[in-house]
């Protein structure tokens, strides 16, 4: 049989630190969880027509960061969220399902 000759192959060092599979954090973690779970939940107790009133003043970040927020919860939750707003409240409700043309 041949002789040959080993090739060593030189790798270059990893430019971003490597981490198990198992310790990747799953699902979404953002600094809003806390009023966007508590949104949620007053939500789910409204009456149908109404609305939560939301002061501004109260909100951890920016009425649109808050609104982003909430609008990609909703829709992980299927829920049909509304919004509006004033200079000094965020107004949110569930509003009625979507049709499509298809519908009517």
């Amino acid at each position: 049989m041949g002789d040959y000759e080993e090739v060593k192959e030189i790798k270059k060092p990893m430019r971003f630190e490597r981490i198990l599979q198992g310790d990747i954090p799953k699902g979404r973690e953002g600094k809003h969880k806390g009023i966007i779970r508590q949104l949620l939940s007053d939500i789910a107790e409204l009456p149908l027509g109404s609305a939560l009133k939301i002061p501004l003043a109260e909100l951890p970040d920016s009425k649109e960061n808050i609104r982003a927020a909430l609008s990609r919860a909703g829709r992980q939750n299927h829920l049909n969220l509304a919004t509006s707003s004033n200079k000094d409240f965020l107004f949110v409700w569930e509003a009625p399902p979507k049709t499509s043309r298809e519908d009517l």
